[in-house]
C-alpha cells in the first residue's frame, strides 16, 4: 500500500500528490512514469512522474480527472492508501551534451515538461520555458515553472493571463531573436501537450533543423 502524504488542488481539474514509495523515488529520473491502481478492482494507469525526493522517498505526480480512474485518484485523501505504485518505467529523457533548450508545455502538459525543464535548469542548461493555457482559471505552477527555468514565458489563447495567442507564435519569436542577436540557438526543442499543438511545434522548427522532441 502507498500513502498519499499531500495533495493539493492545482485548478478544478488537475491535482497534486505526494506518494510515499521509497524504491520508485530511489531510482527515478525526469521522463519516466508509474503505473497505479487506487484499488485491487481499478485499472492501471501511467501517469508521468512529475518530481521525487529520494530522503523523504516520495514521488510526486500531477493527475487530470479525464477518466473513470484518474477521478477515482481525485477522491483518495491526504493520509490514505492506494494499492500499487510501479516504478519508475520508461526511458529518461536525454539530456547529455545539452547548453540550451526550449520546453513547452500546452494545459496539463506543463505538468509532464516541469520535471524535465527542472532537471536540466539543475544541470546548468539553459532553460526557456513557454506554458500555453487556455484561459487563466487552468493556469498551473506558475512558481514551479519559474524556479525551474531562465526564461518562462506564459501566453493564453484569450490574453486573460500572461501573454496573448499560442505557444507557436512565441517558440517562433525566440528562435528569430536568437538568430537576430546573434544568441546560440536552441539545440533541441521538448513540447509536451494536445497532439496539434506538437505538430505545429514541430512545423515551427523543421525549417531551422532544431532537433524536437514531441
Amino acid at each position: 500500500m502507498y500513502k498519499i502524504v499531500r495533495k493539493k488542488e492545482l485548478n478544478a481539474a488537475v491535482t497534486y500528490m505526494e506518494i510515499e514509495a521509497p524504491f520508485v523515488a530511489r531510482k527515478a529520473k525526469a521522463g519516466q512514469f508509474i503505473i497505479f491502481r487506487v484499488d485491487e478492482k481499478s485499472e492501471r494507469v501511467p501517469l508521468t512522474i512529475a518530481g521525487y525526493d529520494r530522503e523523504k522517498g516520495t514521488v510526486t505526480v500531477m493527475v487530470q480527472a479525464a477518466g473513470r480512474t484518474t477521478r477515482m485518484l481525485h477522491t483518495v485523501e491526504q493520509g490514505d492508501y492506494i494499492t500499487d505504485f510501479v516504478g519508475p518505467l520508461g526511458k529518461a529523457t536525454e539530456m547529455e551534451g545539452l547548453k540550451k533548450v526550449c520546453v513547452v508545455g500546452g494545459g496539463v502538459g506543463c505538468a509532464i515538461a516541469y520535471p524535465i525543464a527542472k532537471e536540466m535548469h539543475k544541470l546548468g542548461i539553459d532553460v526557456t520555458f513557454i506554458a500555453g493555457f487556455r484561459s487563466a482559471d487552468i493556469v498551473i505552477l506558475k512558481d514551479e515553472l519559474k524556479a525551474a527555468s531562465d526564461k518562462l514565458i506564459i501566453c493564453t489563447d484569450d490574453g486573460s493571463y500572461g501573454e496573448k495567442g499560442f505557444t507557436t507564435k512565441y517558440l517562433q519569436d525566440e528562435i528569430e531573436a536568437n538568430i537576430k542577436e546573434g544568441k546560440p540557438q536552441f539545440d533541441r526543442v521538448i513540447a509536451i501537450g494536445p497532439d496539434i499543438m506538437m505538430k505545429f511545434l514541430a512545423d515551427v522548427t523543421r525549417p531551422y533543423g532544431i532537433k524536437t522532441i514531441i
